[in-house]
């Protein structure tokens, strides 16, 4: 059994930046991270995925993206800033290593894994949501003989030239992935609504800075009426360039699947070839089951980022529930500070 102050399970951009934090405490560290390599859930991302945002408001604590290139980084530049961040910070990182479960004993959280067992004053669960993918439930799907992937496994258009796609989920990544299978097979972007599109001008920083305002609005009490969510579409060059081509517009969804087809609301049934669901993610929490403070929704019950039930548990950057935008590299930086100054207030008043 290794002991440690504070054990992180994740090491993508909400587990470093905790551990960047705890840097400037005396707290010894470790970073457990199931990927083989730095980079979190970007090592996934499509080949040709850009960031809504310049490098620096595309970066994390401490140190601002390098990033010399045209436009926004894409998500290998994403890759490469996070490994060279875990070397600059000496980041205690442990890969591969899969941790199963996490149970109570004496007045310590014991962290179980496929290599060694850690015993911790503190758990922080940081493992995102990439690894536990959603896929809408649509009758027939089951039967459906064609190709059916989510965007967490897409790679790119290649597999796909000339045939008939039908991407689901209304989000970013939607429109991207639609964008580009719409120059080289025959689409269709299906959504629940018709999507809201920010302006050309709008990015990641306005995004991010009306994020912190309705935040603060919400922190003091008072109403605010602002247009542009973290859901709303960016205009990004290849949404740019369906918009250009005519092809930018969405239907709503089908009624059900058959083997070979999908059948429209009005009864009409068209073949596919394939399936792109972009209907989001869940939070990666198996490892927390065996503590009982997952609920039924999938989520912990916290205060800020700390867990109701079990106080020596934090979960950082899930997305709202454990801090606004806290699911982005610079919307996590507010949440992952005010966690690692509680863990270690804690600490201090369990010594």
């Amino acid at each position: 059994m290794n002991h440690v102050d504070v054990a992180i399970i994740g090491a993508g951009q909400a587990g470093l930046s905790v551990a960047y934090f705890l840097r400037r405490t005396k707290r010894s560290v470790v970073l457990l991270d199931a990927e083989a390599g730095a980079g979190g859930a970007w090592q996934h991302g499509w080949p040709s995925l850009r960031l809504f945002s310049p490098a620096g408001w595309s970066s994390i604590a401490g140190w601002p993206m390098p990033y010399q290139g045209e436009g926004t980084p894409g998500a290998t530049d994403v890759v490469t800033y996070l490994d060279a961040y875990e070397r600059r910070y000496q980041l205690d990182v442990r890969r591969p290593v899969r941790v199963t479960s996490v149970t109570e004993r004496d007045r310590r959280l014991e962290i179980h894994t496929d290599k060694s067992d850690w015993s911790a004053s503190a758990v922080v669960s940081a493992t995102g949501t990439w690894s536990n993918p959603y896929i809408a439930a649509y009758p027939g799907s089951a039967e459906f003989r064609g190709v059916q992937v989510h965007s967490a496994l897409y790679d790119g258009p290649t597999a796909f030239v000339g045939q008939k796609v039908l991407v689901v989920g209304g989000g970013n990544s939607g429109a991207q992935i639609y964008a580009e299978l719409s120059s080289v097979a025959k689409a269709q972007w299906v959504t629940q609504q018709e999507p809201t599109f920010l302006l050309d001008e709008v990015d990641g920083r306005v995004l991010f800075e009306r994020a912190t305002e309705r935040l603060r609005a919400q922190q003091e009490g008072r109403p605010v009426e602002m247009s542009g969510g973290l859901g709303d579409i960016v205009m990004v060059p290849p949404v740019k360039d369906a918009r250009e081509r005519g092809v930018l517009h969405t239907v709503r969804p089908f009624a059900h699947m058959t083997e070979t087809c999908v059948v429209w609301p009005n009864g009409v049934e068209e073949q596919i070839d394939a399936v792109v669901w972009c209907t989001g993610f869940r939070p990666a929490l198996d490892h927390l089951t065996s503590l009982g403070v997952v609920r039924t929704d999938g989520r912990v019950a916290v205060d800020g980022t700390r867990s109701l039930s079990q106080p020596r548990l934090w979960c950082v950057g899930y997305g709202e529930w454990t801090g606004s935008a806290s699911a982005t590299l610079i919307g996590v930086m507010r949440s992952a500070r005010s966690t690692a100054l509680e863990i270690d207030a804690a600490l201090t008043t369990d010594s």
